[in-house]
């Protein structure tokens, strides 16, 4: 996610750090290049004049807007929902962790964190980075080292769905809490919703990464953007002259730019400049869960690099 402060003027018109220009600007040189060359020949090629006006274009590059906002809109839709589902992992996590370390009994006087309590508090965290990597198709095993008793991280190694896993070890840990007698039934049933909301956020997830916009819609705003842009030049040579190239340059750069911003936004877990900070959020439910165990070594809480914070 990018978090610099926004430039005021001119500063924020000549910014290229963290703009989408960086993913089009081939594709719109091309498009400048080829609207040069046919300005320089006046639409003709090996003597024949390729006449066209602006008023076909001017139909379907508002179709084309229509459908490039729809899909953007559609886009935002999956990467704000993403944002809401790691909003409520955090509100999740920090409530478990509290109801864990007052509705069961400790046994200690005065009441510090019995070792199971400690375990259970460890597995959310471990939750939450596995969360992260399963989005994210990268390997938890660094992350998940430290908070895992030796003998459960080879388990957790063979686990095609981490997260999920560490949740059924989680509802063991609660029945042992019961079998224990060191919670009442009726507070480990309130333990049980947290669990169950950490499932719902973790299906909710799920559903957004395996679930792309229909692949036949983007091919088809692909298609239309390119030939659009690629043949714009043609419509608007005779009536523009020497400022063709300019023009497309600035339409190409609307509708290009409108196309990537969806792509980055279809899948908010990646690590896109524009995705989700998802290690941020992690380090952050990490550090909140750890303090109220009452420990100090604390991880460093996340700041932004280059104005990116991941």
């Amino acid at each position: 996610m990018i978090v610099c402060q926004r430039p005021s003027g001119l500063r924020l018109f000549f910014r290229y750090r963290g703009t989408i220009l960086q993913h089009i600007k081939t594709k719109l040189l091309v498009t400048m290049l080829l609207a040069l060359v046919v300005t320089l020949t006046d639409g003709s090629f090996f003597g024949l004049k390729i006449a066209m006006t602006p008023v076909p274009f001017s139909l379907i590059g508002i179709a084309l807007a229509i459908f490039l906002g729809f899909r953007n809109s559609a886009s935002y839709d999956r990467y704000w929902e993403g944002r809401k589902l790691w909003g409520q992992l955090v509100i999740t996590s920090r409530n478990l962790c509290r109801q864990i370390l007052t509705f069961i009994d400790t046994g200690n006087t005065p009441p510090d964190p019995s070792s199971l309590q400690r375990q259970m508090v460890y597995r959310v965290i471990a939750f939450t980075h596995a969360l992260r990597h399963h989005l994210r198709d990268s390997c938890p095993k660094s992350d998940l080292a430290p908070l895992l008793p030796a003998e459960e991280r080879e388990q957790v190694d063979r686990a095609r769905n981490t997260p999920n896993y560490l949740l059924k070890n989680l509802g063991n840990d609660l029945r042992r809490c019961l079998a224990e007698k060191r919670t009442h039934p009726y507070l480990a049933a309130s333990l049980d919703q947290n669990l169950d909301s950490l499932g719902g956020i973790l299906g909710g997830c799920e559903r957004i990464k395996n679930t792309p916009i229909p692949f036949t819609y983007t091919v088809l705003l692909h298609r239309t953007a390119y030939l659009y842009c690629f043949l714009l030049p043609f419509g608007l040579v005779d009536s523009l002259g020497f400022m063709t190239p300019f023009v497309v340059g600035i339409i190409s750069y609307t509708f290009f730019g409108l196309d990537a911003l969806g792509d980055e936004l279809e899948q908010p877990f990646g690590l896109f400049p524009n995705d989700l900070p998802l290690s941020a959020l992690s380090i952050t439910i990490e550090s909140d869960l750890r303090e109220v165990l009452g420990e100090s070594d604390l991880p460093e809480p996340p700041r932004p690099m280059e104005d990116y914070l991941r």
